[in-house]
């Protein structure tokens, strides 16, 4: 389960640092048991709301329970997170 407390501090880290590979890499060395993955918030399929929003970048859930990784609005179910990177365009 990711906590609220889990999500505010990766939100925190990211906007601190920006979201870049590096970043997303430090997040996977910190947190070994949660899936990070980082992309363009375009690469995400229409009607996905993300979980939450932050500068420059929105933060998706997503969970391996059924064997294959798909997106969750669960927190409790959730075992990874999207960070998936705004541009100034959208």
């Amino acid at each position: 389960m990711l906590t609220d407390a889990f999500l505010d501090q990766v939100t925190t880290i990211m906007t601190r640092a920006g979201l870049t590979v590096d970043s997303v890499a430090a997040l996977r060395d910190a947190f070994p048991d949660v899936h990070f993955t980082h992309c363009l918030d375009d690469d995400i399929g229409a009607g996905i709301a993300p979980y939450r929003e932050a500068d420059g970048f929105n933060l998706y859930l997503v969970t391996s329970a059924g064997h294959c990784i798909a997106f969750t609005r669960s927190q409790a179910s959730a075992t990874g997170l999207v960070l998936a990177e705004v541009s100034g365009d959208d």
